[in-house]
């Protein structure tokens, strides 16, 4: 009888990239998360990036913070399993447009179609905040459908994605159908959450391998 796959020990190198991807999650989050709690937006009736609009005093930490993550997600995509290339792929091109969506600025209330009118700045920064999310769901997918990953990296993937996609279907409708409120405020805060604890728990568990 074949005997179960073992996740290979980690190389050091992976395990550097890891632990750095860690800490660059964690204060990304902890520096939009600061943003947006203390600036001056509308807190839980609108969307996280209105933390970032120019006028806003702490749109400084907001773009440190989403730069920090995208650095975070980057080194995620280096230290992955070499046998999770798709993963690995989805990360690097989540981490490209996170530096896209914190590059370029919304306007004030980061007003999106179809229920208001939006600037090209609007489209691209929504556009990349809304791909850059996607990308770490199906990242996440992968990972889980994955039978080389490892028990821990899939197990882990596996409880994100299935509260991932259901807040993201969910999202997405309330984006076409409801518009910029509260319901989409706490959808696409908890999304973020899950992300971000997805994130830091896979890269923690990463370094902490076995050499």
């Amino acid at each position: 009888m074949a005997e179960p796959h073992r996740a290979r020990p980690t190389s050091t190198p992976r395990r550097v990239a890891a632990a750095s991807a860690a800490a660059c999650v964690v204060v990304g989050a902890v520096a939009v998360t600061v943003a947006v709690v203390a600036g001056p937006g509308p807190g839980l009736t609108g969307y996280v990036s209105e933390a970032g609009v120019t006028d806003s005093g702490y749109a400084p930490a907001y773009r440190i913070g989403v730069f920090a993550l995208a650095a975070g997600v980057l080194l995620l995509a280096v230290a992955l399993p070499p046998m999770l290339r798709v993963a690995a792929a989805l990360l690097a091109a989540g981490s490209l447009l996170a530096l896209v969506s914190g590059a370029v600025t919304c306007s004030a209330g980061c007003p999106l179609p179809p229920f208001e009118r939006a600037t090209t700045a609007d489209l691209v920064h929504g556009g990349a905040s809304i791909l850059t999310v996607a990308a770490v769901v199906f990242a996440m997918l992968a990972v889980a459908l994955s039978p080389r990953a490892g028990r821990s990296l899939r197990r882990l993937a596996a409880g994100a994605v299935s509260v991932a996609l259901p807040l993201a279907g969910a999202t997405a409708v309330a984006m076409v159908t409801v518009g910029r409120g509260a319901l989409i405020a706490v959808l696409e805060r908890a999304l973020l959450l899950v992300a971000v604890l997805w994130g830091a728990a896979t890269a923690i568990a990463i370094a902490l391998r076995r050499r």
